[in-house]
């Protein structure tokens, strides 16, 4: 009953924060007249349609693969990462939507289709803005959607065609889930606040139980008036979640980051708390990751990144990342991009004790967004 009410609890008081700002929206306000000089917003429907493409050469200089007579050669093949179709549009300026659909490998044991490529759900969901009430960029969302996290720091680290960010690339958080949330941005570009209740496992997995995982992100840019500075945010996030009853799953995140014409850079730090079973120990993790994007004005850019990533904060074992690389993005306007990148991607983790296991990649990854 305790476990019940606690849940209740916390999937109500994200739920009630969606409900204030559909409470605010102007449906529910009285009609105010217009002022003189008053441009109306645009409700004309729309549909758009948009695709991004993640293409990319890989070469795995260590470890060998074996082959079947025992010889033994450098893994390397052309992959298809990634390939999203969009679609988004407005029914008027309150009213809008998104359904994206994701190309992804299908590994099923005994799947006919095993090998082949299929299509899956990534984003498929509801939005009401309330920009006539809120500040520009408020919303509730209802469906499938972004999660509060990894969507927002992939706009500032804009490197998912290389990997994704290590939260993501380390399983610690899904990109999306279906689930309710809402967005507010804070006045005067201080920053914004994303709070939402997902299932919690995830899009490419069904709802198991009665969990739900509460998200929460607050964003702050501590001096927005300030032209050198106004790229400065300091975020927070936390997920609480139990991946069962009595078995904790937990995330916290923080994070600074900066963003200018000719320099991106963050750090970012995760403390995962997980329990293996219901009831049983619960293990902390200490994670971090630092990376910086330099850039030209002329389409050059390079990027630097480390991560470091301990499953357990009281054992000395832990995983080293270093991925280097040098890209040229090309000159586009009205949001289209395309980039070109050649990069070093090298792990080392734990293997059987004392040995390590490095693997050391090289690649030529490709970004296509229209």
């Amino acid at each position: 009953m305790q476990k019940q009410t606690t849940l209740a609890r916390r999937v109500s008081f994200a739920v009630a924060i969606c409900a204030v700002g559909l409470a605010l929206s102007p449906a529910a306000l009285a009609q105010v007249t217009s002022a003189v000089g008053y441009v109306p917003p645009d409700d004309t429907p729309s549909v758009k349609v948009g695709v991004t493409i993640f293409a990319d050469y890989t070469y795995t200089d260590s470890p060998k693969s074996t082959n079947a007579d025992s010889s033994t050669y450098n893994p390397n093949q052309f992959n298809l990462g990634r390939s999203y179709v969009n679609v988004t549009g407005q029914f008027n300026h309150l009213l809008a939507f998104r359904i994206t659909t994701d190309l992804t490998r299908e590994t099923g044991t005994g799947s006919s289709l095993n090998g082949s490529y299929t299509v899956r759900m990534k984003y498929g969901f509801a939005q009401l803005n309330l920009d006539d009430s809120l500040p520009k960029g408020s919303w509730v969302r209802f469906g499938l959607q972004q999660t509060p996290y990894i969507d927002y720091e992939e706009g500032i680290y804009r490197y998912r065609f290389q990997s994704p960010t290590f939260v993501d690339r380390d399983g610690y958080l899904p990109s999306s889930d279906l689930g309710l949330s809402g967005h507010v941005s804070l006045p005067g570009n201080y920053g914004d606040v994303h709070l939402g209740a997902y299932n919690g496992e995830g899009y490419n997995h069904p709802e198991v139980n009665d969990e739900k995982s509460v998200q929460i992100r607050a964003s702050l840019r501590p001096v927005p008036g300030i032209p050198a500075l106004k790229g400065w945010r300091l975020t927070v996030y936390y997920d609480a979640d139990h991946a069962a009853e009595n078995q904790n799953r937990k995330r916290l995140i923080g994070e600074t980051t900066f963003e200018s014409p000719f320099l991106n850079a963050g750090f970012s730090y995760l403390q995962p708390k997980d329990q293996a079973s219901p009831g049983a120990a619960e293990v902390t993790g200490q994670e971090y990751s630092v990376w910086a994007t330099p850039r030209t004005s002329f389409g050059l850019e390079a990027l630097v990144r480390y991560d470091q990533l301990k499953k357990n904060k009281d054992l000395d074992s832990k995983t080293d990342r270093f991925i280097t690389g040098i890209a040229y993005w090309f000159d586009f306007t009205h949001g289209h991009n395309a980039a070109v990148m050649l990069d070093f991607d090298q792990e080392t983790y734990p293997g059987a004790s004392p040995a390590k296991v490095t693997v050391t990649k090289y690649a030529l990854h490709t970004l296509f967004n229209w």
